[in-house]
């Protein structure tokens, strides 16, 4: 009986690092005792472990066992170490070789008939182990599609606590090895979004869609119920392309976190979140007693995330998402640590005009007092809308509207972004950005991009009158770029800067 080790990981946001797993079995009472800052499901190892070895034929010496996780200010969350305990173990026993183990992985919760049982975050601990030079890793079978998303790192999959051991003694003799395969791979229906082909009439809002989606801008969009703000939000997502093999792998990492990722396939469809409006910040944002686990705008990240009735959620949610907004990432604090997420997104906000809806036209059926009304977009106004791009008045449909039937319908519109996509990769390439919305102000008006004065008379009318702040005006301009990239043009002319401005300023909300 000696000193076993082994490795696994531990997540601290969606960056892992290595843990070294020492176990060390001595003389003395009977005990089972992790150190290392492990969680509730971690120290709960040892019992576990007992049972599995038993169940498996692999006795666990009724001895004092100590385990410790190094290095030890870190904290360690999760049941997944349980296999890499148990071998550690097995290993001070004698009944593992050392040499085998000591560079391999292991990851995987195990059951007491010694089962190992698939866990949640597969994917972001696979990359952690790559990124730190390890060059193979144990994970249970059915998280081995998952796994094998990261190139770069060998996959064994453990089905059993006895099948690995089995492997590993196998591998020290030298002798034939029949690794496990991974399960008949799951099909997933793909999410259904709505096809803008089924809008009726609104053409504004229409073109703000399609606007948001090549230049990647936020949204509002304000009308009475039942005007299709909804169903214009759901068609956002057929009209953006395809996730590249970064955003996607990240989108993808986010997910096994939460334990969403279902057929262990890549996430490459932009993802739509559309939290109720009762959900609460530590929802939103992230957090979480114990775990720190990621929220809805990062489940939302490289997609879209919906507010419907915007107004309806609480304050503390929707100044929340102003950093977010900016930086494209939110980290989430707490005593010993911080966990940062990613959290680029396009933000869509619907609005009733007032908390009865029919403050729309000449409003002579609204019940609510001025002072209903103006609280009740109050609560969107200020440093939150100046970050939304687009603010639309959506109209309710009408007679002539509802004849004419729909538009143009999303696979149309969608090879419309995609080119103008193309262009804004293009030329911002040198600027090290790929979407309108993303360029820094001082880039839109410095040398390269700075359009001529004859061209932005009105915007800067606008900004003199006190009409737009600063942060509003460089908004308008990336609006711009974007109708330009849209219809062909090299840079946006006097037109196109005046109907980003009507698309900025038309709910009449803007600053």
């Amino acid at each position: 009986m000696g000193l076993g080790r082994t490795r696994s990981v531990t997540l601290v946001g969606l960056g892992g690092a290595t843990v070294d797993i020492e176990a060390d079995i001595v003389q003395g009472l009977p005990a089972f005792v992790i150190g290392g800052l492990p969680d509730a499901a971690c120290r709960q190892s040892g019992d576990r472990i007992k049972a599995a070895g038993g169940n498996s034929g692999l006795e666990i010496p009724n001895r004092r066992i100590t385990v410790n996780l190094s290095p030890a200010s870190l904290p360690k969350m999760g049941s997944h170490f349980d296999l890499g305990i148990a071998i550690a173990v097995l290993v001070a026993a004698e009944k593992v070789s050392g040499r085998v183990v000591d560079e391999i992985v292991h990851l995987g919760e195990l059951g007491l008939d010694g089962s190992v049982r698939s866990v949640a975050g597969v994917l972001p601990l696979v990359l952690a182990a790559r990124r730190a030079g390890y060059e193979k890793v144990v994970v249970p079978v059915g998280n081995m599609r998952e796994a094998a998303l990261v190139s770069g790192i060998e996959v064994i999959g453990a089905s059993s606590l006895a099948q690995i051991v089995g492997r590993h003694e196998a591998v020290e003799k030298g002798a034939e090895i029949e690794d496990e395969s991974p399960p008949t791979e799951v099909v997933t229906l793909p999410p259904r979004h709505r096809d803008l082909g089924e809008v009726v009439g609104q053409p504004e809002a229409r073109l703000a869609l399609e606007v948001a989606a090549a230049g990647g801008h936020h949204l509002i969009l304000i009308g009475p119920p039942g005007a299709g703000k909804t169903m214009l939000a759901e068609c956002l997502p057929g009209l953006l392309p395809e996730l590249g093999d970064d955003d996607a792998l990240e989108v993808s990492a986010v997910h096994s976190v939460l334990g969403l990722l279902a057929g262990g396939q890549l996430i490459r469809r932009p993802p739509f979140v559309a939290p109720h409006h009762h959900a609460s910040p530590a929802a939103v944002i992230g957090g979480g007693s114990g775990v720190v686990r990621p929220g809805l705008i990062s489940q939302a990240h490289a997609g879209v995330l919906f507010l419907d009735e915007s107004p309806e959620f609480s304050a503390a949610v929707l100044q929340s998402l102003r950093q977010p907004l900016e930086s494209g990432e939110v980290t989430v604090a707490r005593q010993r640590s911080a966990a940062r997420f990613p959290a680029r997104f396009q933000l869509v906000l619907a609005a009733n005009p007032c908390p009865c809806g029919k403050a729309h036209g000449k409003g002579l059926d609204c019940s609510c007092s001025p002072r209903a009304r103006r609280d009740y977009l109050g609560k969107l106004v200020g440093p939150l809308l100046d970050r939304v791009d687009l603010q639309i008045r959506v109209a309710a449909v009408t007679r002539p509207g509802l004849a004419e039937g729909g538009g143009e319908p999303t696979a149309v519109v969608a090879e419309r972004v995609a080119r103008a996509r193309d262009a804004q990769r293009t030329r911002l390439a040198a600027v090290g950005r790929h979407l309108n919305a993303h360029v820094p102000g001082p880039v839109l008006r410095g040398p390269g991009l700075r359009l001529p004065t004859h061209v932005t008379g009105d915007l800067d009318r606008a900004l003199d009158r006190g009409m737009l702040t600063l942060r509003g005006y460089d908004r308008v301009l990336r609006i711009a770029w974007t109708l330009a990239d849209l219809h062909g043009a090299e840079e946006p002319g006097r037109d196109d800067v005046g109907i980003a401005l009507g698309l900025r300023t038309q709910a009449g909300l803007a600053a």
